[in-house]
């Protein structure tokens, strides 16, 4: 394992870090066993955020006791100081610790978010006492807005930025990590199978790896999956004419419009299963039609509760047309359905 320090932080970050949302799943017990042979095979980087339900508080189980071995990273998506304040002291609680290493503002891809947060009252001002209080040494800025991280990493608040980024989604290479390297803002790469998109993590690791100062932040919810990319971390990188022919191949048949399951869109008020519904050609693909239909039954029917009423429009960070695609999404069910007989 590679470690590097983050950015003009004092952090030492193992090559790859560790995504805290699959653990949501496991059980206690189950989540400690992966976060620990996380460890053991060098992951020094464990990312969360107080949203992630018992996220914080498994890795604090699992590490407790050895918390300068470790460095954390959390979040917020709260705006105002008051709430954000309450999540800086509960991820402290969950996380069995009395500072944080690395604290985000987690989704600032609204001007009118940014407006909050910076403006009197806002979650700013809370980071800031907490800053110097001693509960938070560093502070960086996630987002899924390409044109905002672009213009708050220059505003001298921030020491990392967090933003996708994949083979299938490569435009953080320009001017994104281009500014944050030129500003000594370390760079945290997240989705990096593009919201379990790319099923292929050995294609997947040699796209990132060729970026030596870009950590990225794979979730893991089984030893096995840590072993896997370890694995892929020992070798050399080599990057061949077959693999580029096949990134290729992905991103045609991905095009842009395709859900990274960040489930911002969810609740639906109508009931939609929006996140799986949006997955079923991906579900399709994988499996054959028979299994896709019987495996995504109640999602895709949900479809069908879509008034089109327009609230999972304004809470899509990348502007997918969700009810469109959908729609299209279900079609393509029926199809499946009529092929393998079951058609109505």
């Amino acid at each position: 394992m590679r470690y590097q320090t983050l950015g003009k932080t004092n952090l030492r970050v193992s090559e790859f870090g560790f995504g805290g949302i699959p653990i949501i799943r496991l059980t206690v017990d189950d989540a400690v066993a992966v976060l620990r042979r996380a460890y053991e095979k060098g992951v020094t980087l464990y990312d969360t955020a107080n949203a992630y339900l018992g996220s914080e508080d498994k890795i604090g189980r699992a590490f407790h006791g050895m918390r300068d071995k470790i460095v954390i990273a959390t979040k917020t998506m709260k705006r105002d100081a008051a709430s954000a304040a309450d999540h800086i002291d509960a991820s402290l609680r969950l996380l069995r610790t009395d500072h944080i290493d690395l604290y985000q503002l987690h989704q600032v891809s609204q001007e009118k978010d940014w407006d909050t947060l910076t403006g009197p009252g806002g979650a700013l001002e809370a980071v800031a006492k907490a800053k110097q209080q001693g509960k938070i040494r560093h502070l960086g800025l996630t987002s899924h807005s390409l044109s905002m991280a672009n213009r708050l990493i220059k505003t001298g608040l921030f020491e990392t930025i967090q933003f996708p980024f994949s083979f299938v989604e490569p435009a953080a290479a320009d001017e994104l990590h281009v500014t944050a390297r030129s500003l000594g803002l370390g760079i945290l790469a997240m989705k990096p199978f593009a919201g379990g998109v790319l099923d292929n993590a050995a294609l997947t690791f040699k796209y990132l790896r060729q970026f030596d100062d870009v950590v990225p932040i794979p979730g893991f919810d089984s030893v096995a999956y840590v072993d896997q990319v370890a694995a892929i971390y020992e070798q050399p990188n080599v990057i061949e004419d077959a693999d580029r022919a096949l990134m290729a191949e992905y991103r045609d048949r991905l095009g842009k419009h395709f859900c990274r399951r960040c489930e911002y869109c969810q609740p639906c008020p109508n009931g939609v299963m929006i996140t799986p519904a949006m997955a079923y050609p991906i579900v399709a693909h994988r499996m054959s039609k028979e299994v896709a239909v019987n495996f995504s039954k109640k999602a895709i029917e949900s479809v069908q509760n879509c008034t089109e009423c327009g609230v999972c429009l304004t809470r899509c960070p990348y502007n997918l047309p969700i009810p469109e695609l959908i729609r299209k999404n279900y079609d393509l069910y029926l199809q499946h359905l009529k092929e393998v007989g079951h058609g109505r």
